[in-house]
């Protein structure tokens, strides 16, 4: 997965188009590189003023994919476009938003509301943005009636509605553009995270070169321990008080030894878990790389194709012309065309 740079995020949002493939790609790649979240949505907003009427509905699809697919994550993105979508909304009405424009951003806003991505006071300025028509008459009345009804027996649903939401979120379902995709699995196995990056994979499984269990010294000197650190029948071999203490000292030591030892191994296993999860989050991460880049190959064959036809044609069309070469002379013998001059003095 190719590093993350605001050049790079430039050119792949100038690249971006409206299919299903292509926002999923680029939200993968924008997930992967979520610690620079700050600066995508900031590159994000920049290129969506610049952007053609046409392609803001797809840049807005983009951050709806990223806001939810990455929810789970963590809220660094959900918080950071909160900052800049009132100004997207008024920035789209503003250069002109058709009739089914606004419904898919309503689409969009009722989808945010329904799973609780931003609360219903930021979804109601995000509509209000886009269309003040959509502003609520006499809010605070309208607060008045809420609170009152609040007070009235609605524990009961307010309760269901909760655990129906924690049904709901343990079966997650994103919608994109008409595509639904589960996002939490109910096995009880942890869901995949945040794909590490290669050089943070790479660090870690050489830390784990020079793990406690690959310290041939500290092993060697486990081993070499005498036998009655460990074995309480030898005891009764002692003789005397300055042969108690000497042992008492050596077990003593072999005490911190040990301690030690064992808090190591307690760490690297740590680790090892923590790499294997690393491991298993790059691997899928690579899994659904590979899965679209197959399916960019088959598109790109087909167009080949389509291009190897038209190459074949261009050439049959190149041999089929006559060889002008070969044309016979049809000017020898005929007199020259008159020139300016002797046309103005007939």
């Amino acid at each position: 997965m190719a590093g993350f740079t605001e050049n790079a995020l430039i050119r792949k949002l100038q690249d971006l188009n409206s299919s299903q493939q292509s926002i999923q790609t680029l939200s993968l790649w924008l997930i992967h590189h979520r610690k620079h979240h700050a600066a995508v949505v900031k590159t994000w907003f920049k290129e969506l003023l610049k952007a053609k009427d046409s392609k803001q509905l797809t840049f807005m699809y983009l951050a709806n994919d990223v806001i939810q697919n990455s929810k789970k994550k963590g809220p660094e993105y959900g918080k950071e476009f909160g900052e800049v979508l009132v100004e997207s909304f008024k920035h789209m009405a503003k250069t002109g938003i058709t009739t089914k424009t606004k419904n898919s951003l309503h689409r969009i806003l009722s989808i945010w509301q329904e799973r609780g991505v931003y609360d219903a006071q930021k979804i109601q300025e995000f509509k209000e943005a886009m269309d003040p028509n959509d502003a609520i008459p006499n809010k605070a009345n309208k607060r008045k009636s809420v609170e009152t009804e609040a007070k009235e027996p609605e524990k009961k649903p307010k309760l269901e509605n909760k655990e129906s939401r924690e049904r709901r979120r343990s079966e997650t379902k994103v919608e994109i553009d008409g595509h639904v995709e589960t996002h939490i699995t109910l096995s009880p196995k942890t869901p995949p995270g945040d794909p590490p990056e290669p050089e943070e994979l790479i660090k870690a499984l050489l830390e784990l070169e020079s793990s406690a269990s690959s310290d041939e010294a500290v092993r060697e000197r486990i081993a070499s321990l005498p036998p009655e650190v460990s074995e309480v029948q030898l005891l009764s071999k002692l003789e005397d008080k300055e042969s108690a203490l000497r042992l008492s000292s050596v077990v003593n030591s072999a005490v911190e030894l040990l301690a030690e030892y064992n808090l190591r191994l307690s760490e690297e296993l740590e680790k090892r878990r923590r790499v294997a999860g690393m491991l298993r989050d790059f691997a899928q991460s690579q899994r659904d790389l590979a899965k679209q880049a197959e399916v960019r190959l088959e598109e790109y064959n087909i167009k080949l194709q389509k291009i190897y036809a038209v190459k074949a044609e261009v050439k049959s069309h190149i041999e089929n012309l006559p060889d002008v070469s070969r044309l016979p002379d049809v000017t020898g013998g005929l007199a020259p065309l008159p020139s300016a001059g002797d046309l103005f003095n007939i």
